[in-house]
């Protein structure tokens, strides 16, 4: 994969993107990450990038000049590849969630603009294919949200992970919060592992753990419950929990 960044602050992106998964990933050369500072294209002496908005108003807009011109040497750069999908950075976006990190994990080129100040004008996002938020809040620029956005894709690639079962069962790849898992010792001060991954019988292991993944969904976050099709196992194992819950403490 072939990311491409377009940043006012190119070195936000020099130390985190090569470090854990992600620069092993460019290591291993499954991905090519490239940041331009689209400043460089900027028409004005002064290297300005952004100025007042029409009509008034606070804040300075990023200008459409350089991010544009930014954008057709990028595109020129990757005549080779797809042009594939541009993701703006902005609040107003469709949120981002596992389902988008993995649509953007099928694609060959990726490319994030990073916005900063006020705003973009708004003829800057006729380049978008995708406008993206990271969640109801604010941030001074669009680099953090596209380091996290990165991130999340870049472990779905083919390769990445050392274990190919790992990404499918993440959080949210299912629709469902994880499981608990744990790891030795068994016993770690009184606190003891689940007696029923210890006993080598994996359809009672899977069982507990899909049971387990759908209590802790109910208890954390009953709205993924909504938008997923659960099966007729799971909506049983969903009674048995909510029964379980639902029982009074045992008196001594």
């Amino acid at each position: 994969m072939k990311i491409d960044i377009l940043s006012l602050f190119p070195d936000m992106f020099s130390g985190p993107l090569h470090q854990s998964i992600v620069g092993k990933a460019i290591e291993d050369q499954l991905l090519d990450v490239k940041v331009t500072n689209f400043r460089d294209f900027s028409s004005n002496k002064h290297h300005n990038v952004d100025d007042y908005p029409y009509g008034g108003g606070a804040g300075m807009l990023l200008q459409p000049q350089p991010i544009f011109d930014a954008m057709a040497a990028v595109e020129n750069d990757n005549a080779d590849l797809p042009k594939g999908r541009v993701v703006i950075l902005d609040p107003g976006g469709k949120q981002f969630d596992q389902k988008m990190a993995e649509s953007f994990a099928r694609e060959a080129h990726l490319t994030f603009i990073c916005g900063h100040y006020e705003g973009y004008d708004e003829r800057i996002k006729t380049l978008a294919t995708d406008e993206v938020s990271l969640g109801d809040y604010v941030l001074t620029g669009g680099e953090l949200a596209a380091m996290v956005m990165i991130d999340a894709t870049v472990r779905l690639l083919p390769g990445v992970l050392g274990n190919k079962e790992s990404a499918p069962g993440d959080s949210f790849s299912t629709g469902l919060l994880e499981y608990p898992q744990y790891s030795r010792p068994a016993d770690f001060r009184g606190m003891q592992v689940p007696a029923v991954l210890l006993n080598g019988n994996h359809q009672l292991i899977d069982q507990w753990r899909q049971k387990q993944a759908l209590k802790r969904t109910l208890l954390k976050r009953p709205d993924l419950l909504k938008k997923i099709r659960l099966s007729k196992d799971d909506l049983s194992l969903l009674n048995d929990i909510k029964a379980e819950l639902s029982e009074p403490e045992a008196k001594d």
